[in-house]
């Protein structure tokens, strides 16, 4: 009797995981079961929460699958497979799924949007090129398709096709937002040569006596890293002439990632700073924005570290950008902000711009003076900006600006500043 009451408790427990694996099998029968019952549609309905809701890939697959058993020529559902399978990163069954759709139906435009962004970003645009080609006979007047195209003509290094093909995009829908955004990437590498002069005239009311001129020649080279622009600048401040040397970069990083460099000199320092450098890293994010993030130093008598960060959003004709510098004092954070605004008329080089802000820009070379020693960047100043510009003839681009600057140059009093500039820019 004693071993009996031992080891009675064994079967029992034994029982229990029997029924409840038991109960477990009966639960995924019955869902295969109501799964197998249901219509493709209904299950193509299920691949998509599984997808979208959840990031739950493989089960939209086999969700896809069964759908695809119960309709094998259910084109919707195979290209949907297709980029599933490009999600997953799983490349060559995605091709093979696209390539089964336009064997059977070379006008699928999803399908060769689908497979020509699969090649695109795995930098094979060659042949996503050719399967954008292929689907533009078809859908010569496909947003998706022409878009494709440029960006890959873009990272082909073929530049003035995907201005053509961006052109033709945004004159039949100017509110393309992602046109807009590739169309400013592409504007400067559409030609390999550019020359541009400009000229700004600045009256002050209250702060110096006489006006100051400033003037610039820049010649920019396309390269196969990216551009380099190399710009003098005169400035005459204070009565007093000054030159300044500066060599520009925006090499290419990848597909979404590109920089800007820059460093300068100048021998005439109270004109110039004596030195200058600068780095950003942008970002082409999703939903047509861009972000930067960065640096800026100055170096007068002694040197000056500026932080920026910026963040951009196309929409529709429009294009708007905030942006902040901030410079670290033993006490304090000065702070500066920007906000700009376009609105694009035509091509990339068509637009009316407008902006307003506080504080003084590092990047801007009407002002930098008022960096020297940090102190003036504390002192209040608000700004209000206007620009047109405008392209003719395809390879000339003439702009011209106004702003406007309210300047706390000594605690508590204000002096006012006008600038008037006007630039011209050669592209061959």
């Amino acid at each position: 009797m004693a071993i009996i009451k031992t080891y009675a408790g064994v079967p029992h427990r034994m029982n229990c995981r029997f029924y409840f694996f038991l109960f477990l099998l009966i639960i995924s029968l019955n869902e295969v079961s109501a799964q197998t019952g249901l219509s493709s549609d209904e299950l193509f309905q299920q691949a998509r929460k599984a997808a979208f809701d959840k990031k739950d890939y493989p089960k939209a697959v086999g969700l896809s699958k069964q759908a695809l058993a119960k309709s094998p020529d259910y084109s919707d559902i195979r290209v949907f497979l297709g980029r599933l399978y490009t999600w997953s990163d799983k490349t060559d069954s995605a091709r093979a799924e696209f390539n089964l759709v336009l064997s059977k139906h070379p006008d699928n435009e999803d399908a060769s949007f689908a497979y020509g962004s699969l090649e695109y970003w795995n930098s094979n645009s060659p042949k996503a090129l050719q399967t954008v080609a292929d689907g533009l006979k078809y859908h010569p007047q496909s947003k998706d398709l022409l878009l494709l195209r440029a960006k890959v003509l873009n990272d082909l290094h073929r530049y003035k096709e995907a201005n053509g093909t961006l052109d033709t995009l945004i004159k039949t829908d100017p509110g393309n937002t992602g046109a807009r955004a590739l169309a400013a990437r592409v504007r400067d590498n559409s030609s390999v040569n550019k020359i541009g002069v400009t000229y700004d005239y600045i009256y002050f009311d209250k702060e110096f006596s006489a006006p100051w001129q400033l003037a610039s020649i820049d010649y920019s080279r396309q390269t196969s890293f990216g551009s380099v622009i190399g710009r003098i600048n005169y400035a005459n401040r204070f009565n007093t002439n000054g030159l300044q040397y500066e060599v520009d970069a925006y090499p290419h990083i990848s597909k979404t990632f590109y920089a800007y460099v820059s460093g300068g000199y100048s021998g005439n320092v109270g004109v110039f700073p004596k030195y200058r450098s600068g780095f950003s890293l942008y970002a082409n994010l999703p939903a047509s924005f861009e972000g930067e993030a960065g640096f800026r130093y100055l170096y007068f008598s002694g040197p000056t570290w500026i932080y920026t960060a910026s963040l951009g959003k196309y929409y529709g004709s429009f294009w708007f950008n905030f942006r902040t510098y901030l410079t670290p004092s033993n006490s304090s954070i000065s702070q500066s902000y920007t906000f700009h605004l376009r609105y694009y008329t035509g091509g990339a080089d068509d637009y009316l711009s407008f902006g307003i802000g506080t504080g003084v820009s590092p990047d801007d070379p009407r002002n930098i003076i008022l960096l020297n020693g940090g102190n003036n960047y504390k002192l209040t100043s608000n700004n209000i900006s206007a620009g047109y510009r405008h392209s003719f003839k395809g390879l000339n681009i003439l702009f011209i600006n106004a702003s406007l600057d309210n300047q706390e140059y000594q605690f508590q009093t204000h002096g006012n500043q006008l600038d008037i500039g006007i630039g011209y820019q050669r592209r061959f």
